[in-house]
């Protein structure tokens, strides 16, 4: 599995990691965790991405693989007060996230702490930045980054306090690669793809059921690229390694619930860059078709 220097940190991450959102919201049996993340770690994968705001997820990938805490790097988000949901950006808050974070992943420290998705009058008053600043002094995290999109993420870079930025990135979200991924990638600050697939939101052919993939399925109707006509694990492949193509992407992170999928996406990922003709026509399309309304997705 290739890896990447995802900016400043210095960190050598993979270029696929494993997103823990789908085993904390789909309520994943805890052996089936263990299976997942043990073999995609002997597998190459080095990068866990969490929030304290995924259901039981912290706790399920602490009781997964805190034996092997010396093989990956662990990155996690706070903000939402006790996994509710509910925005809490105090401070008092804040610290009990973080305090509460490490104790479901067994660990002492993260790697990488982030802000998950706080507003930009949230960021520019400074004092959420100070709480996680603050975290990385005690020793509770060694980087600290945002999580999030649009101006908030523009912001985030600008202020100059952030090690990383992870946003949305994909052929059906495109705004990112204008609005901050340049500014980042000159400022050193490591970029982390989220949603690097765009939920796959075409795979069954039909409107998800789920509404959090809805704004993914409206565009790429309208879009219409003509990779997504082609059998579904190459067109996966093709979206994966569009956004692992994009200059100053470090790590894409995908979620599954589903033990070998990680190994499967690392193979879509194997042939390397996608052409420049393909990577040309896709954001072509995007900039024929997407309008003012087509915004980061969270």
């Amino acid at each position: 599995m290739e890896r990447r220097e995802l900016g400043r940190t210095g960190l050598q991450v993979s270029v696929l990691g494993f997103g823990g959102s789908e085993i904390g919201f789909e309520r994943a049996e805890p052996g089936m965790v263990r299976v997942l993340l043990q073999e995609a770690l002997d597998a190459g994968l080095n990068v866990i991405d969490t929030a304290e705001c995924y259901g039981d997820s912290e706790a399920l990938v602490g009781q997964a693989v805190a034996d092997r805490r010396s093989e990956y790097y662990l990155f996690t988000k706070c903000g939402h007060f006790e996994g509710t949901g509910r925005d809490d950006w105090s401070a008092a808050s804040l610290e009990k996230s973080i305090t509460r974070s490490l104790a479901r992943l067994r660990t002492d420290h993260v790697d990488l702490l982030q802000l998950h998705t706080c507003t930009e009058d949230d960021l520019r008053r400074g004092d959420v930045i100070e709480v996680v600043e603050r975290a990385r002094q005690r020793g509770q995290t060694r980087f600290i980054g945002y999580s999030g999109d649009g101006p908030a993420a523009r912001y985030a870079v600008e202020c100059g306090r952030f090690d990383t930025l992870q946003t949305s990135i994909n052929v059906a979200d495109q705004e990112a690669m204008h609005l901050t991924l340049p500014l980042a990638q000159a400022r050193g600050v490591g970029v982390i793809a989220k949603r690097p697939i765009a939920n796959a939101a075409w795979r069954t052919g039909e409107r998800p059921a789920n509404a959090y993939h809805h704004a993914y399925w409206d565009r790429l109707t309208r879009l219409d690229y003509e990779f997504l006509r082609r059998p579904l694990a190459e067109s996966i492949g093709t979206a994966l390694r569009f956004t692992a193509s994009l200059p100053g992407v470090a790590t894409l992170v995908v979620g599954t619930t589903q033990p070998g999928r990680w190994r499967e996406n690392a193979a879509l990922l194997a042939p390397g860059a996608l052409p420049a003709s393909e990577m040309d026509a896709i954001c072509r399309r995007w900039k024929q078709i997407a309008d003012d309304s087509w915004v980061g997705q969270r």
